[in-house]
């Protein structure tokens, strides 16, 4: 009796045993599916990640296009109109010349305008180029070119015992106070109290 309850409890254990070891199985297929599938996935997702950084450059590269097209577009109408009314003004002007009339009174203000400017841009250049000189000048002959107030770097001693030679001055050379500047006139000056002794 003891010997087919062993026996039945063997088989009923090689039976588990079985299914286990197909379970087993079936679960490393299965894991293997999924540890292929985490890494398509995770291909998949640094592709898609790729594609959608590119799609945005291209967005954004599109946009600019089409502002700066938006731009040249509103450049060439402000053009074409201009053309126009020079057309039309030349047309004015010829038809007045032709009728031995004098040409209107813009055209005169144009022309001044024109000379004006001519003479700024010729008076600009002659000073850009008198400034080169003088900076050339300058650097030729080791001068610093400055604005500044000359600031006093040595004294002159006054006592008997020493030559009256400048001498430089140490670190604590000489303040001189800047200006006093507008909002000082909210402050009222300090009345000065006589010493009594």
């Amino acid at each position: 009796m003891l010997e087919v309850e062993l026996v039945q409890k063997e088989e009923k254990l090689l039976e588990t045993d079985v299914i286990y070891q197909h379970i087993a199985r079936l679960t490393a297929r299965i894991r293997a599916t999924a540890e292929n599938g985490k890494q398509g996935t995770l291909l998949l997702a640094t592709r898609i990640n790729e594609l959608q950084k590119k799609i945005k450059d291209r967005t954004q590269q599109m946009m600019a296009l089409v502002a700066e097209l938006s731009m040249k577009q509103a450049l060439t109408i402000k053009l074409q109109q201009e053309m126009r009314d020079r057309e039309e003004f030349l047309m004015i002007v010829s038809s007045r010349i032709d009728q031995g009339l004098p040409p209107p009174k813009e055209t005169e203000i144009e022309w001044l305008k024109v000379l004006r400017n001519e003479k700024m841009h010729k008076e600009a250049a002659e000073a850009r180029a008198r400034q080169a000189a003088e900076e050339e000048q300058a650097a030729v002959s080791g001068h610093v070119l400055t604005t500044a107030e000359p600031r006093p770097t040595a004294y002159v001693p006054d006592d008997a015992y020493s030559l009256p030679v400048p001498r430089p001055y140490s670190a604590l050379a000489p303040f001189k106070p800047s200006e006093p500047g507008s909002n000082i006139r909210h402050f009222r000056k300090p009345i000065i109290k006589p010493i009594e002794i």
